[in-house]
């Protein structure tokens, strides 16, 4: 074990947003096509890694109210160090300790940047026995969330949302804000409402102006206290809803709007944030 493998890494988990989804029609094995936009935004977990000396997985999770053991994050390094034995690969026992910073439900990806980070940390820590598209198998076997943050620059995605075109969307100042309600992703798709059968978007004529999120009127419908916030948060500027929900955005022409509309909103959890098109997991691997 090498001095770098030896001490304590921490990197981030950053948050997603979709800056649109849609639904292109059903696949064979009942899974639905979708088109989106990935784009990261400058909140995130964080995630610490330390070496023991017995060949086995520990999670310290900073949120006592979660299963450690059914954990994505404890799923994703389990995974990863099944693959590394089945390959022969070297690997030693981690200790991660989650920051749960992100809230849960909110269509912002946490879980599932938590469990990226988890594979592209251990594969870090022990030598890179994997390349960014051997990994990306593994994170699609998670969840399908996981790839896009294993692949860490903003995409148009296709397929269950795990094949990737990188863009570069401007990375504008949103005002984000979860609403709270908890909602079911499995009653959204089976409402008969929701829109499947969008005509696909070539990756560079996707606009704002002629794209939306199918979920947002299924979910407004629904769940009264998203619709009243989305009608007040449009008095501000275009606003969508995030994956599945339950999380809103509202785009601003700077950071200083941002501000001033959180301050004016009474709002009950929000968070003023930045997009970015390289992840800041990338980022901080590439400055180790």
């Amino acid at each position: 074990m090498t001095d770098t493998q030896n001490s304590p890494l921490t990197l981030p988990a950053p948050a997603k947003l979709n800056l649109f989804l849609h639904i292109t029609g059903r696949r064979d094995d009942g899974y639905h096509n979708l088109e989106t936009v990935f784009q990261f935004i400058d909140i995130e977990d964080t995630l610490t890694f330390e070496p023991l000396a017995e060949p086995c997985i520990e999670l310290v999770d900073t949120d006592s109210n979660i299963n450690v053991t059914d954990n994505l994050v404890f799923r994703a390094a389990q995974r990863l160090m099944r693959e590394c034995q089945q390959q022969q690969q070297p690997h030693f026992g981690v200790r991660i300790t989650l920051d749960k910073r992100l809230p849960q439900g909110a269509g912002l990806g946490g879980g599932s940047s938590d469990a990226a980070t988890t594979l592209v940390g251990l594969n870090h820590i022990w030598g890179h026995p994997f390349t960014t598209s051997q990994l990306l198998p593994i994170a699609a076997e998670l969840g399908a969330d996981v790839p896009i943050f294993v692949h860490g620059h903003s995409a148009f995605a296709t397929g269950i949302g795990d094949q990737f075109t990188d863009v570069e969307p401007d990375q504008s100042y949103y005002l984000v804000v979860k609403p709270q309600v908890n909602i079911s992703t499995a009653a959204l798709f089976a409402d008969t409402d929701l829109k499947r059968d969008c005509k696909p978007l070539p990756p560079s004529q996707w606009h704002w102006h002629n794209t939306a999120n199918v979920f947002e009127p299924v979910v407004l419908k629904h769940y009264p206290a998203v619709a009243k916030l989305h009608a007040q948060l449009l008095n501000y500027g275009p606003t969508r809803l995030t994956g599945t929900g339950a999380c809103l955005f509202t785009r601003f022409a700077n950071q200083q709007q941002a501000i001033a509309a959180q301050a004016l909103l009474s709002l009950p959890e929000s968070y003023v944030v930045q997009g970015q098109n390289r992840s800041s997991l990338i980022r901080t691997l590439t400055q180790i």
